[in-house]
């Protein structure tokens, strides 16, 4: 083994952990910072396959300010931290068929050999120009929708959370 594929699957295992803590964590803060943690490990992957850019941007837009607005949007809200619940049955069994069906899904992915999709021995041709043209020609109209439905979530989650609305 050598340091490639112990990053590999230091990357990985930590990013697993860190989605379990997100998910089990009753502290929302804490649960979001969990996340910071797994986007961070997730720019670690994409540093392993030479992505530098989408490690950057991994950092810079999800870490960054995809978890400050998350961040703003629990302060906002004053989510206190819930106390221990019974275990919901339905739940508990909807969970554990979604949990079968990945580990099916996953072995059957696994059981079928890896098969390359291009030439390992001619470069890949991408560079900036080819990922920023076409979200700002072809994917413009989506982009600026996306952005228009966050602000107005921003602002609906502004207006619930006032105390005494006029």
């Amino acid at each position: 083994m050598n340091v490639h594929d112990a990053l590999f699957w230091f990357f990985s295992i930590a990013m697993l952990l860190s989605g379990v803590l997100v998910i089990a964590n009753r502290n929302p803060v804490n649960s979001a910072m969990c996340l910071v943690l797994l986007f961070v490990f997730m720019a670690g992957l994409f540093l392993l396959l030479e992505a530098i850019f989408l490690a950057v941007i991994q950092i810079l837009v999800y870490a960054g300010a995809v978890m400050v607005l998350f961040l703003f949007v629990l302060m906002l809200l004053d989510i206190k931290a819930t106390e221990m619940r019974g275990i919901k049955w339905a739940g508990l069994v909807g969970g554990l068929t979604v949990a079968g069906v990945f580990v099916w899904e996953l072995a059957t992915i696994l059981g079928d050999p890896i098969k390359p999709l291009a030439n390992a021995n001619e470069p890949f041709p991408v560079g900036l120009a080819d990922v920023v043209k076409p979200l700002f020609v072809k994917y413009m109209l989506p982009f600026e929708i996306t952005a228009l439905l966050l602000l107005v979530a921003m602002i609906g989650v502004v207006l619930l959370s006032k105390k005494d609305l006029r």
